[in-house]
């Protein structure tokens, strides 16, 4: 496969992937928090396992399996979760601004444990990404403290979830590119995030789910959404251009936002744009900062690979 052509299928993911706010919202005022997103995965399972295909478990490490299973569906619970028990449109597409810090926190995380080397950039990335969420949650009026802590008091359960969600995909992405070993468990992960939540929807007693056509429309959306976005993914980081891939990823929050605005439709203010903007600058100050220097070619060679292991585990999830 030609280089740019797998580049493309790359960035087709990522437009699946910015869809997904919007699309677990519509699967959950439909089929429910935990019934739409256990549905959501079991589909989206199928999906992978008929194009990423099962692994051979034997070739995985065994700290991979724990861990990685472990963090993996901490955060999808996280994410479906927090966009499923928001109160309205807008509130969800909030959440889902929240749990975008996840770019950020990676690369930080990055530096500070696996020793990824960075310049001063990560500082003003890292405070313009944190200042864009205010900015976000603030409302109307920006950065609004007692607006945001407002805001948040409305729905503490969805904004917690979504950014313990941010925390744990940059713990995941931190971990796994020192232990995975190149391996890729998506689709045993999803299988185990269905299965956690169907024995939660069993927990809780079940729940009415209205299978209506917008309701299976939905379902089958974000299920191929989420599915076949790992699949176009995978060909692109692996026969793509992967820094043009990572780099496009971190625009992800502002076609998220821009998607659910339009398909939910809650109309965004000023003050939104603004604080998606901000955190989408602050995600790529921090990329640019682990961006190798111009030293020696091995040296350079060296950076590269090292700052691509982690632009590959940035896309797992975006």
């Amino acid at each position: 496969m030609k280089k740019d052509t797998a580049t493309l299928i790359g960035l087709v993911a990522i437009m699946l992937w910015a869809s997904i706010v919007a699309l677990i919202r519509g699967v959950s005022e439909s089929l429910g928090a935990t019934g739409g997103a256990a549905m959501m995965y079991t589909v989206a399972s199928v999906f992978l396992a008929l194009t990423v295909g099962f692994p051979n478990f034997r070739q995985f490490p065994r700290n991979y399996l724990i861990w990685g299973s472990l963090l993996f569906v901490a955060y999808e619970l996280c994410l479906s979760l927090s966009i499923g028990y928001a109160d309205n449109g807008r509130q969800a597409i909030e959440v889902g601004m929240v749990n975008y810090l996840w770019p950020t926190f990676t690369l930080v995380s990055a530096i500070v444990f696996n020793k990824q080397k960075a310049n001063l950039l990560v500082v003003p990335g890292f405070v313009l990404s944190m200042l864009g969420i205010g900015w976000v949650l603030g409302g109307d009026r920006g950065i609004d403290l007692a607006g945001m802590l407002g805001n948040v008091k409305d729905n503490p359960l969805s904004y917690g979830l979504a950014f313990s969600g941010a925390l744990i995909w940059a713990a995941y992405c931190t971990v796994t590119a020192r232990i995975a070993n190149g391996k890729n468990g998506v689709t045993p992960f999803f299988m185990l995030v269905s299965a956690v939540l169907w024995l939660k929807f069993a927990l809780e007693g079940g729940g009415a789910m209205h299978f209506d056509t917008p309701a299976l429309i939905y379902l089958f959306l974000a299920a191929a959404a989420m599915g076949f976005g790992y699949a176009a993914w995978n060909i692109g980081i692996l026969h793509g251009n992967a820094t043009v891939l990572a780099g496009a990823s971190y625009f992800i929050p502002v076609i998220s936002a821009a998607l659910a605005a339009t398909l939910l439709h809650a109309p965004l203010s000023d003050a939104f744009w603004h604080g998606a903007l901000m955190v989408c600058a602050g995600s790529i100050l921090c990329w640019i900062a682990t961006r190798p220097r111009r030293p020696g070619k091995a040296a350079r060679k060296a950076a590269a690979n090292e700052a691509e292991a982690v632009e590959k585990r940035i896309g797992e999830r975006v």
